[in-house]
């Protein structure tokens, strides 16, 4: 019954609109302009109107570019990573040419071609010149910007096991990571979803002895300056192993395995002592600072100080925890991460621990 007297009111109340514009129209005498042509005082005041947006859209545009590129990542921690922005500022520097070429033109004709009376625009069927120009500029600048991300796409996938790459794969489900390291042998067993039972939660062959010297971890550490070819798997829903830091991503899709490769030159610790990074954590503590006095002050624990550390997060939205799917990830000299690996647990002798 409420929701029929809502739609009655609502009825009614567009109803009064209608007579009261009706009324608004009687009222402006028999001598008004009552055309619903624009005429020119209209059109004048719209060509004023587009120039005025054409300063609201340039002025936005550079306040943008100015509030907002702090929020830009870091320098890449890989070796590949400057190729990948270098491509993408390229992009950015042309899309920002044209845009404001184009906008520029198309506000300033606005202004200029204004309607007027008796004033009639020129009306031709084609131009093949024109057309030439604007379809083959096009052309050979998406061609140099494809061509050369095939080159930095090709740095990442085409991957030769002969260079003896440190293999590691990546374990996702929700919500969570798991690193494999392959042992002495570099060489990842067996692994199958139909294998998981108990401890085995990476569902590895207890069968294959390229398993037994297979390192399990939370948390992914990586040498410095050294190749790392990454194959990745799924227990359950699709995923996205996304390296931000390192300008790296690949999807993670259940009964398959996906694979790049990159190689770390920023360690962990070169990162924190960035200007770059010194300014942000300072700013972010600052900020923990101030939240953590307000919960004091309602008598909950405060927050722990902040500090960088690379992560490797999921960026498809694979279900309610998916914004806290993530995995640390420490970049290091080669003796430490050498020294970290040989402490780490065998798949042997974690199933041995267990009997």
């Amino acid at each position: 019954m409420t929701v029929f007297l809502v739609i009655i009111v609502l009825a009614l109340l567009a109803v009064t609109g209608w007579q009261m514009s009706k009324i608004f129209q009687l009222s402006r005498g028999p001598g008004a302009e009552s055309s619903e042509i624009a005429n020119d005082n209209d059109n004048r005041q719209q060509a004023k109107l587009m120039l005025w947006f054409m300063i609201f859209i340039y002025v936005g545009m550079a306040y943008s570019f100015w509030h907002w590129s702090k929020l830009y990542l870091p320098e890449a921690a890989s070796e590949h990573g400057n190729q990948v922005d270098t491509l993408m500022f390229i992009s950015i520097g042309l899309i920002m040419v044209v845009q404001v070429i184009t906008q520029a033109l198309l506000h300033w004709f606005a202004y200029k071609y204004q309607g007027k009376k008796g004033k009639r625009a020129l009306f031709f069927a084609d131009n093949d010149k024109l057309e030439f120009i604007w379809t083959i500029i096009p052309v050979i600048t998406l061609a140099g910007l494809i061509i050369y991300g095939l080159f930095t796409w090709s740095d990442i996938m085409n991957i030769s096991e002969d260079n003896d790459p440190i293999v590691v794969e990546i374990y996702a489900k929700q919500f969570s990571w798991q690193a494999r390291y392959a042992g002495e042998d570099n060489t990842l067993g067996e692994a199958n979803v139909r294998f998981i039972e108990g401890i085995n939660t990476v569902g590895l062959n207890e069968n294959d002895p390229y398993a037994e010297d297979d390192k399990i971890t939370t948390e992914l550490h990586l040498p410095v300056g050294k190749e790392v070819l990454f194959k990745f798997r799924s227990q359950d829903v699709l995923h996205s192993a996304y390296f931000p830091h390192f300008r790296a991503q690949m999807n993670v899709v259940p009964g398959m395995v996906t694979q790049f490769a990159f190689t770390p030159d920023i360690t962990t610790e070169e990162m924190r002592n960035s200007e770059y990074m010194v300014d942000k954590v300072k700013t972010i503590n600052e900020i923990r600072k101030d939240n953590s006095e307000t919960l004091m002050a309602e008598g909950e624990a405060p927050l722990d100080s902040y500090e960088f550390d690379y992560f490797l997060l999921c960026n498809k939205i694979c279900g309610d925890a998916h914004y806290n799917m993530q995995m640390k990830i420490i970049v290091e000299s080669e003796e430490d991460y050498n020294e970290w690996l040989s402490e780490q647990d065998t798949f042997a002798s974690t199933l041995e621990s267990q009997e």
